[in-house]
């Protein structure tokens, strides 16, 4: 093996425990809200772990009995309150289910809140940084010679190689999903406002729409580059739409207000794909587990700095949304049963909540194992 290999190697194996870090520290900070949530509110518990598996370092607390612990593989961990699964014959005044349900309810919010939390830091530091990130045009499609007359009408009513997207027929542009949604069912030949930033000055353009959009889901990004006009360009390893990433800076409280609203942005995204999902515009196909989050936040985190803090930011803020879903095993659940409990004032049988929550958990592993083979299968 040349020594380019072994370098190549080895960045492979940088940038998987990049993404490995990413992930451990977001589900770290998860469980530490639920502890920190379960320490004020004066739950006993058990064991803070980090990872799952055979323990590798552990230390116990003289004064609490608590045990936090390091486990092998840095894909989860957990924070153990005590009577946790509801199955315990004997309920000690100081386990999980023993306390009131809207105490319950906090601890089991807290962890997604921290992840948010999280998240909502590293947007605000990244803004602040480098700035919004926004949506560059490289190059417009003007047509061959052949189809020149025909490319005549958009002169004036269209993009310019430079433009910075910011607004989208007056809606405020932070993801391509903004774009989609703007335009959704907006036919050829319509005009339609797109504000820009041109040469440091900002203009708005009536650009006039050069394809039909018909958007099916949020993955037909084709037909939206189409219609505004959008170049291609020739690359070694294929045809790409000739739009790229740029920066652009906002005022101080403009950055605060932005990070807020495009933290709200990619949570969004998660409901919108799970309601493609479930009409069946998206296919499983496009979806990915933890094999393929790790793929992909591998290649987006070293990319750049900011890379890091917009991955990082977007893990976050998808585990606090996903948590919060009312699938068995998940936080939301949980809250759900609690809700329950709290409005009946009687609790739903313990041991039957136990076995909702562990086929919820086994589903949830099934599903990720099937998308990522999904995925493999399509490459």
């Amino acid at each position: 093996m040349g020594l380019l290999s072994v370098s190549s190697v080895m960045s492979t194996i940088g940038s998987v425990l990049l993404a490995i870090l990413i992930l451990l520290v977001m589900i770290t900070v998860h469980e530490f809200g639920h502890y920190v949530a379960g320490k004020a509110l004066k739950f006993k518990i058990n064991e803070f772990a980090i990872g799952f598996g055979p323990k590798i370092f552990k230390r116990k607390s003289k004064k609490s009995d608590e045990v936090f612990s390091i486990r092998l593989l840095p894909l989860g961990g957990f924070c153990g309150f005590e009577g946790e699964d509801g199955v315990d014959e004997e309920e000690s005044k100081d386990s999980f289910t023993a306390k009131a349900p809207w105490k319950r309810i906090i601890v089991l919010l807290a962890g997604p809140l921290m992840n948010y939390l999280l998240a909502l830091l590293l947007i605000i530091v990244s803004m602040f940084a480098f700035g919004q990130q926004v949506f560059k045009v490289g190059g417009v499609d003007w047509g061959t010679e052949e189809t020149a007359a025909e490319y005549q009408k958009y002169e004036g009513h269209s993009l310019e190689a430079g433009d910075m997207i910011l607004e989208v027929n007056g809606k405020r542009v932070y993801l391509i999903t903004d774009m989609m949604s703007a335009l959704k069912n907006k036919k050829a030949d319509e005009l339609v406002p797109i504000l820009v930033n041109r040469g440091g000055e900002e203009v708005t353009e009536d650009v006039l729409l050069r394809a039909d959009c018909d958007f099916k889901n949020s993955n037909e990004t084709g037909k939206l580059w189409r219609a505004l006009g959008i170049g291609t360009v020739q690359r070694d390893d294929g045809t790409y739409w000739d739009v790229a990433a740029d920066n652009y800076r906002l005022g101080f409280f403009q950055t605060i207000g932005s990070s807020f609203v495009y933290s709200f942005k990619i949570a969004g995204t998660i409901f919108k794909v799970l309601g493609e999902l479930l009409t069946g515009n998206l296919g499983l196909s496009a979806m990915g587990g933890p094999v393929t989050t790790i793929k992909l936040t591998s290649e987006i985190a070293t990319q750049s700095v900011q890379s890091f803090f917009e991955i990082a930011a977007y893990i976050g803020v998808n585990l606090a949304v996903f948590n919060l879903l009312p699938i068995p095993a998940l936080d939301g659940s949980k809250v759900i049963f609690c809700l329950i409990e709290w409005v009946f004032r009687k609790p739903v049988p313990r041991k039957i909540e136990a076995i909702i929550h562990m086929v919820g958990f086994v589903l949830i592993l099934v599903f990720a194992v099937v998308v990522d083979i999904l995925q493999f299968a399509r490459c």
